[in-house]
């Protein structure tokens, strides 16, 4: 894995050991987990069973049903739904799996249970900065997804021979779901793992399929709404941005996931370089950033509005009002892109 730490190879050798005699394992994920943090865990979960370990997969919050066909989907324990369980299942764990997030505020209140935790912990993800709290971290800020990361782990140990459809099934999800469809994200590895998933039996074509056309008419009245009542262009300075209210979360009877994606209508237009997607939520205003070419969003997530994520796709989130969240988009982009000249 390049940009890995530098004793992955002593990771490797140890935990080939490691994982040489069952052991009860738990894989965590972050909130709102998306296609690439089920697929990975899922993933991770049926290659350990096929192990002989023990797993079990515990997500802070629920997960978007469009992702239900993937094997254990059900099984997984929510610690918003069953706070009791999920803490036994990491306290209880010898070893904790930590998927795609890079600090432990991304599980929330579960994540002092991971800190104190005695468990030997894993850390598999390709966000910028994570932090060292696990025993053995593998990070790649340039991989695709995490469902890359997991299949190069198991090709390090020696056992890429044990990932057959299911398993790809699983990884392959993770693929489409954080590159857009290989629309971004991308690199040599990223093919070269598509391409050892269809062989291992993936239908790429009917994954794609259940993933971009399992729309409901909610959502595409929801997408018209944002386009044509929502949106405002910032043309001056190539950048536009959504907002929904909870009028807006009521009205259209959003649910978790129906929102994914709209960010990124706005990167189809050919002058817009950056693309802000701002929710009204109960206590909270959350604000996803999008961007194209060498700009990055991270950078703006991380400065004014406590959040990070990648160069290109990030997010945060701010205790204030939705208008206030607005002003201030549109007062930091000056101080990142230049004006356009007309």
């Amino acid at each position: 894995m390049a940009n890995s730490q530098p004793n992955m190879n002593n990771d490797i050798i140890e935990l080939q050991s490691y994982l040489s005699v069952p052991k009860d394992i738990t894989i965590i994920a972050h909130r709102n987990p998306d296609g690439d943090a089920l697929g990975s865990a899922l993933g991770l979960r049926l290659f350990l069973e096929k192990k002989g370990h023990m797993v079990k997969i515990v997500m802070p919050s629920e997960s978007p049903n469009i992702f239900n066909y993937l094997p254990h989907f059900y099984d997984i324990i929510v610690f918003d739904l069953k706070h009791d369980e999920a803490r036994a299942a990491l306290s209880q764990a010898d070893c904790i799996f930590c998927l795609d997030f890079n600090g432990l505020d991304r599980v929330d209140k579960l994540g002092e249970v991971i800190q104190f935790s005695k468990a030997k912990k894993v850390l598999i993800d390709h966000h910028l900065d994570p932090e060292p709290f696990a025993d053995h971290m593998f990070s790649d800020t340039e991989a695709s997804s995490t469902c890359e990361l997991i299949h190069t782990f198991i090709e390090d140990l020696g056992e890429a021979d044990r990932i057959d459809e299911q398993i790809g099934n699983c990884l392959f999800t993770g693929l489409i779901t954080d590159t857009g469809s290989f629309r971004y994200n991308t690199r040599p590895n990223t093919y070269n793992v598509a391409a050892k998933l269809k062989m291992a039996g993936v239908d790429d074509y009917a994954l794609q399929d259940r993933i971009n056309n399992s729309l409901k008419p909610k959502h595409l009245r929801l997408l018209g709404h944002c386009l044509a009542n929502r949106m405002e262009v910032m043309e001056e300075y190539g950048a536009a941005l959504i907002h929904l209210t909870r009028e807006d979360y009521s009205t259209f009877d959003i649910q978790r996931g129906d929102t994914e994606g709209i960010v990124n209508q706005m990167l189809k237009m050919k002058t817009i370089n950056v693309a802000a997607f701002i929710t009204e939520q109960p206590t909270i205003v959350k604000i996803s950033l999008r961007s194209k070419n060498d700009i990055s969003v991270q950078e703006i997530a991380s400065k004014h509005f406590n959040g990070g994520g990648h160069k290109n796709a990030s997010g945060g989130a701010l205790y204030a009002s939705l208008d206030d969240v607005i002003a201030k988009f549109k007062r930091v982009i000056p101080h990142f892109l230049q004006k356009v000249e007309a």
